[in-house]
């Protein structure tokens, strides 16, 4: 697969909606390219909440005429029947179908012009010890993307941490993978950067060794 094309596949993987011969090329990919890393970073920290906060909209009038000059234009090749049971089916699922087109269509081109502003509201910095970033959002809220961790020995896990003027708060525990992606569960304030270490399974209030990887500050 080319490289621009699987640069394209990133929206795709943070939805979970990417083939099985996709997903494996994307996360060979994108073990390696931080751009890829900083995109997905983003799209995992604001899809999900972009897709239900998106505002009710109403289809553009155009579309609207076209589906109904469409529906006009077809009307003398149908054929009357007599209504039945199953006629009636037919024609609540096929208003059901067009409607959902419409709501999809509506809700992507929210999303993506929903998306294109948050973006522009994030803040991304890279990682030292390991290929990846971190994304924060201007509530806080952050996503850690990192690439090439090694499996940990049984019994431990890695835990991210959030640190701020020396202090440690603990931010989730995760387990290695070729790209591992995390959605810290404290927010990141201005000026913290984020650490990882190998704890034990459950993980610990505080390190208990100096990180492994840490990120840039924010």
């Amino acid at each position: 697969m080319a490289t621009d094309a699987v640069h394209d596949l990133t929206a795709g993987y943070a939805l979970d909606a990417l083939d099985e011969t996709d997903r494996v090329a994307y996360e060979r990919h994108l073990a390696h390219c931080e751009r890829c890393q900083a995109e997905l970073a983003v799209f995992a920290a604001t899809a999900g909440s972009l897709a239900f906060s998106a505002e009710p909209a109403e289809p553009p009038p155009a579309l609207r005429a076209r589906i109904l000059e469409t529906a006009r234009a077809e009307r003398p090749n149908v054929v009357p029947l007599r209504p039945s049971a199953s006629t009636w089916a037919v024609r609540v699922v096929a208003v059901a179908a067009c409607a959902a087109a419409i709501g999809l269509a509506v809700w992507n081109v929210s999303l993506h012009d929903r998306l294109g502003k948050a973006q522009g509201e994030l803040t991304a910095v890279g990682l030292s010890g390991a290929a990846g970033s971190v994304v924060v959002g201007p509530n806080g809220q952050g996503t850690l993307v990192v690439s090439g961790l090694r499996p940990t020995e049984r019994g431990k896990v890695y835990e991210a941490w959030v640190i701020k003027d020396g202090k440690a708060t603990p931010a989730g525990t995760f387990a290695a993978g070729k790209t591992s992606v995390v959605h810290l569960r404290k927010r990141v304030p201005s000026g913290a950067i984020i650490g990882i270490t190998v704890e034990p399974a459950g993980g610990s209030p505080q390190p208990t060794s100096k990180p492994i990887v840490t990120s840039g500050e924010v």
